[in-house]
């Protein structure tokens, strides 16, 4: 062989590394790009992820499979490039028409249209067929190219997969650090299927040199799909303010009457709501916490709390307005969701200080002590597992004050109170008392648990004892969680770092109230 044929060969194979790189690349952005789009409308489970990781590897078998045994009949470059090019057209086409048929889910979901739900959700499911399985075929195929001796079979194919893994690796990072974050998930499909396309397109140019036409045809072809999956938002509720994707959430803020609202990831409870000039209509979730600190005898004000799911701070600002500037540390996982907060909830206190990150590792960095701590972390219809277990409400314990409350916004069912029960038993296991408070016209159940023990009996002598003065919402708050209080469960299974099967308690709730009642009442399901 010349040295020009030997330079020709050296490049061709490096191109392919490159091919390869990219494809590993654009597997892994795929896969987190659908499940973005999903969990916009079907929230983040771990039956979302699940059904995703489950189908990515199922067509990447596929794929494999099918890739491997057409390289061996037809072990032609021009080919392999070809399907590189149609697996970033079926990249961006299919993820983008995934985002298509999730609007429509989005809407049924909101109507509590469950057929259409289910409908969609299948063609989703089969829309990401496509271009993971043609993605599948790439690494079998490349390896036949690559490999000229047999002698040098395990060498060659021990490259290609490391390359196609380390590009799997940057495909893991990439989209969800920066590209999701910056360009939202539906350019993200565009940017990563766009890259594949063109790898794929100058491979096969190089392979045998195409007419100009043939291998316009198909970026010619993205142009309508792009123009129509780009068009519009995500999901178009009436009264949608604004909209936007972040590293963690899918984010909405919808206006109804003189109110804006924090809807987040599938939509089906609020987050936060705020009303022109601080007005409260009505006893909520979050008001009811107010009530936490008079479980305790001749009870004073709190002084410093820690709410643990900040949002968009109606719990802070609803603390701030009865009690004054007290310190409050909000703990917020998502600094977008606090940015949104600041600009259409009005969450600029002074003596609110927001703090970025995880819940129970924020928590774990403060001193104390707190006069309350509030939890209200849902991803409907879930709770964070790490934030259920005897492990952090011992962490949380060593942060409040001796007269401190811990609050905690728990969701359940009408006679499935499982979840609740089973908190309760695991937060006797550090605190000696716990009450539970069924708010009004929800699901939902405030359980406060206190640093010494307490009865319902000081509740009722707190709101007696309350000045006349004294704000109405408090007012109000106690009132309701007094006619409210609800027999505390035994005998739940208690939640530990090692155990806690949270998510499989809610998901069986979550089917047997739809199975007993049908969808009527799931958008009650969590607030």
């Amino acid at each position: 062989m010349s040295q020009s044929a030997n330079d020709r060969s050296a490049t061709d194979r490096r191109y392919l590394f490159l091919t390869v790189f990219v494809a590993g690349m654009s597997t892994l952005a795929v896969e987190f790009t659908a499940s973005r789009l999903l969990q916009a409308v079907y929230g983040t489970s771990n039956i979302v992820w699940a059904n995703v990781i489950g189908l990515v590897l199922l067509s990447l078998t596929i794929g494999y499979f099918i890739g491997g045994r057409l390289a061996d009949r037809r072990p032609d470059a021009f080919l392999f490039y070809a399907l590189v090019s149609v697996a970033g057209f079926a990249a961006v086409f299919f993820l983008l028409l995934t985002s298509v048929v999730l609007r429509g889910a989005a809407g049924a979901l909101a109507a509590l249209n469950v057929g259409a739900v289910a409908g969609s959700l299948l063609l989703v499911v089969l829309a990401l067929v496509v271009p993971v399985t043609l993605l599948g075929c790439l690494s079998p195929f490349a390896v036949r190219l690559a490999v000229r001796d047999v002698a040098e079979a395990g060498r060659v194919s021990g490259r290609i997969y490391a390359v196609s893994t380390l590009g799997s690796l940057l495909g893991t990072y990439l989209p969800v650090l920066v590209v999701i974050p910056l360009a939202g998930s539906r350019r993200t499909a565009v940017i990563f299927g766009v890259l594949l396309l063109a790898v794929g397109l100058v491979g096969a140019w190089r392979a045998r040199r195409p007419s100009p036409l043939a291998l316009l045809a198909l970026p010619l072809l993205l142009v309508p799909v792009v123009a129509l999956g780009l068009r519009g938002g995500i999901k178009a509720y009436d009264g949608q303010l604004y909209e936007t994707e972040s590293a963690y959430n899918y984010i909405q803020v919808l206006r109804q009457d003189d109110c804006n609202y924090l809807l987040l990831n599938e939509g089906q409870a609020y987050h936060s709501f705020y009303c022109d000039d601080g007005r409260v209509p009505t006893v909520s979730v979050w008001s009811i916490m107010l009530a936490a600190p008079y479980f305790v005898a001749d009870a004073r004000p709190p002084q410093r709390v820690a709410v643990v799911g900040l949002a968009a701070g109606t719990i802070p600002k609803q603390l701030t307005r009865v009690f004054g500037p007290i310190a409050i540390d909000g703990i917020e996982l998502d600094p977008a969701v606090v940015e949104v907060g600041r600009q259409y909830f009005a969450l600029n206190e002074p003596n609110v200080r927001a703090i970025i990150g995880d819940g129970r590792y924020a928590l774990a960095g403060l001193s104390g002590p707190y006069d309350l701590i509030t939890v209200d972390a849902y991803k409907v219809p879930y709770i964070p597992w790490h934030l259920t277990t005897r492990d952090f409400f011992a962490e949380a314990a060593a942060r409040l004050s001796e007269t401190g409350a811990l609050a905690i916004n728990v969701g359940g069912a009408p006679g499935d109170r499982r979840l609740i029960d089973g908190i309760t038993a695991t937060l006797l296991t550090v605190f000696p008392t716990v009450h539970a408070i069924d708010v009004p016209g929800t699901l939902n159940t405030i359980l406060v648990a206190t640093r010494q023990p307490t009865t319902p009996d000081a509740l009722a002598a707190n709101l007696a004892a309350l000045p006349p003065d004294a704000d109405p919402l408090l007012r109000d708050a106690l009132r309701t969680a007094t006619a409210n209080l609800a027999p505390v469960g035994a005998g739940g299974v208690v939640f530990t770092d090692d155990h806690a099967p949270v998510e499989t308690i809610s998901d069986s709730i979550v089917i047997r109230y739809l199975l007993e009642t049908g969808p009527g009442g799931l958008g009650t399901l969590g607030q």
